[in-house]
Parts: C-alpha cells; structure tokens; sequence
C-alpha cells in the first residue's frame, strides 16, 4: 500500500437517528436543562393516523412523551445522567454516552473519506492499564469501527483520515498520557509488512 492512488474503502453504517441529535447537544455543554433541550430537538411523534389530531390537539403532549421515553432510555443506558439543580433537571452525558456518540458518527455520513489515500498513515497507540479495562475495549471497539488495525497489544494503524476525530476523543475523555496520535508518510518495511499480515488475519 504505496501509491497515493490506492483507493480506501470507508466504513459503512446505518443513518443516525434522534439518539445522535440528543447526544450531540449533551456534548457541548457540561449540562443541558430538560427544557432547553426541549427546545433545541425536534421529535417525530409515535405514528397516529391524522384524524387523530384535531388543529394540533394532542401533539405536544405525545412529543413529550417521546422525549421522557428518549431520556429513559439514554439514563438507563449509561450514556446520560440525570441532575437537579435549582428545582430543573439537567442530562449530563457519560464517557460511555461520548464513546457511543463516536460510534454513531463512524456509522453515518459525516464518517466518509475519501477514496483515494492521501499518502499518510495514522497510528495511535493506546495504553490504557487493565483496571480501566472497559474503557480500554470502548476504545478498542471505536477503532476497529475506523478501519484500524491493531499490528501489536497498542499499536494501531490506518490510512484513514480521523485523526481530528480521535485527538477530540482524547480531549473528550482526558486521555493525554494514554492515548498518542501520529500522522507519517513512512513506514519501515517490517511495519508496513506487519499492517499487511494484520489485515489479511482480520
């Protein structure tokens, strides 16, 4: 794999859903309140034939619904918690909900490269010690998501662009001793053979 003209075939997932809107407005805050995040999402209601509304009668209440059943879900899945504070609620997202977050955003449109490589290898390595061991296979389990292949216990290597997507998991998650970001244009001939073996055992 020399030639800049090799073509890379990125990964391919199914489109996010409302559990990625909801996410995405949890990153970018500490905390959201329930009410702004009422205000910021737009939620289809459960299917109801049309004559069941009557100019709007009952909608509100149903989308309210879908957004206490979304937040359920969400809490009860580990990837939000719920706070009080001055007599509101607020979700809060986890490191798993981050870690899951990442992995919807592989899965849809926004994880597509190009097809053509740019010439430069990303090589992470990741070493995280085992009593973090399900962070550790969170992490695992995003990169093999990203086309990586692990060539030794830490080393992982692709030619796919997501550095900037890793170096904001590692911001995300505080991981600034544990996990190291390099972009080369060169790899010795015994790595580059390793890269290979990895790929044809996978």
């Amino acid at each position: 794999m020399n030639s800049k003209n090799t073509k890379i075939h990125p990964p391919t997932g199914r489109k996010p859903g409302i559990q990625k809107a909801v996410l995405k407005i949890l990153a970018e805050k500490p905390a959201v309140s329930l009410l702004e995040l009422k205000k910021k999402i737009k939620l289809t209601p459960p299917l109801t034939p049309p004559h069941f509304y009557k100019n709007g009668e009952g909608l509100g209440e149903r989308k309210n619904y879908a957004l206490a059943r979304l937040i359920k879900n969400l809490v009860e899945s580990g990837y939000a918690e719920m706070r009080q504070s001055d007599n509101q609620s607020y979700l809060k997202i986890t490191k798993k909900g981050k870690n899951k977050l990442n992995c919807i955003k592989l899965e849809g449109d926004e994880a597509l490269v190009p097809r053509v490589w740019d010439g430069f290898w990303r090589i992470i390595i990741l070493d995280i010690p085992e009593e973090r061991k399900n962070e550790r296979e969170a992490l695992r389990y995003l990169l093999k998501k990203a086309n990586f292949v692990c060539i030794k216990n830490t080393v992982w290597i692709s030619p796919h662009p997501y550095e900037h997507l890793f170096t904001n998991i590692k911001k995300d998650l505080n991981l600034s001793t544990d996990l190291m970001i390099i972009v080369t244009d060169k790899l010795d001939p015994e790595t580059n053979l390793a890269f290979l073996e990895s790929i044809k055992n996978n």
